[in-house]
């Protein structure tokens, strides 16, 4: 690599992390809607990530910088949206024909009540309203946004919204009164058991020994690694840590690596995605630097959990 190659390499990297750093305060928020509007906390990151690069591109041809907020969840918005299409999830409301009708104020529940079922209510429940439903309550009860923003940003009428969130409380009533979903305590997999006692160990060769060649890293917000090799850092890096005890653990059935700060803590602090392929590991998500994530998600730990902790 040249020297003036490296320059500007040096000035894209340094360029995003102001532009990281310029938006830190709303990530968190971005990613409740987000998680909300894909019914996945994964997945929400995922919209939050793509939105995010879709912001980093449009600042560039700006002249001027706009109202943060309400820009980066605009954004946001017709991401998960775009999101949703791709999976040909069925939208049984789009949102440009929500119904022109004001709901009866009288019939609205306490704004104090919804904002506290609203944020009860299981991420996964939101995808069982239509999509203009979803993003009111969501805007409205989890994140606390005006009427007249929620208008703006969905650039519906305020009719509009006002009927969406009256429709989208009553049916998450309906849904709180249904039966929750389960958390059900499993045991972990073998694999994945092996992988966090040596972790713990700090046996990194033996880590090492169970990747694949082509092994893929994404260390969320930070960076992206591919190959046994360029991975290694990653593992080096952590052996320089001491806040870290791997405990495996559930994650909207999907299984993960629960990770506590420290042991007295009653929740982990974040977690990890291992996708195993024959008891190899093919990647690794690491979630260290975006701790939102573990406060939004219904984590249930390992069955032999109590036994890791110790």
């Amino acid at each position: 690599m040249t020297g003036k190659q490296e320059a500007i390499l040096s000035e894209l990297q340094e360029s995003r992390q102001r532009f990281l750093a310029l938006v830190d305060e709303v990530r968190p928020e971005l990613h409740r809607y987000c998680a909300r509007m894909t019914g996945s906390i994964a997945d929400g990151e995922d919209v939050v990530q793509d939105a995010l690069a879709r912001a980093y591109y449009e600042l560039s041809e700006l002249k001027e910088l706009p109202p943060l907020r309400p820009w980066l969840f605009r954004i946001a918005h017709n991401r998960a949206i775009d999101t949703l299409r791709r999976y040909e999830r069925r939208m049984s409301e789009p949102l440009d024909t929500a119904m022109e009708f004001a709901a009866d104020a009288a019939l609205e529940p306490d704004h104090a009540l919804a904002h506290r079922d609203a944020v009860r209510t299981a991420i996964s429940r939101f995808l069982e309203l239509p999509p203009a439903q979803r993003s009111c309550v969501i805007l409205k009860d989890v994140l606390e946004h005006s009427l007249d923003e929620i208008a703006a940003l969905l650039e519906l009428s305020l009719p509009a919204v006002k009927a969406a969130l009256h429709r989208g409380r009553a049916r998450l009533r309906e849904l709180a009164e249904a039966s929750q979903p389960r958390l059900v305590q499993r045991p972990a997999s073998p694999a994945l058991a092996r992988y966090a006692a040596l972790f713990n160990a700090r046996d990194w060769d033996g880590v090492r020994a169970m990747l694949v060649d082509d092994v893929k890293l994404d260390l969320v917000s930070r960076v992206k690694r591919e190959g046994r090799g360029p991975v290694s850092d990653y593992f080096s890096n952590y052996d320089k840590f001491s806040d870290w005890h791997l405990v495996p653990g559930w994650v909207e059935g999907h299984e993960v690596l629960t990770v506590f700060r420290d042991s007295r803590d009653a929740r982990p602090g974040y977690f990890i995605e291992l996708t195993l392929i024959e008891d190899r590991v093919a990647a690794i998500r690491d979630f260290r630097y975006v701790p939102y994530i573990a406060r939004e998600a219904a984590i249930v730990l390992a069955t032999n959990a109590r036994a890791d902790r110790a």
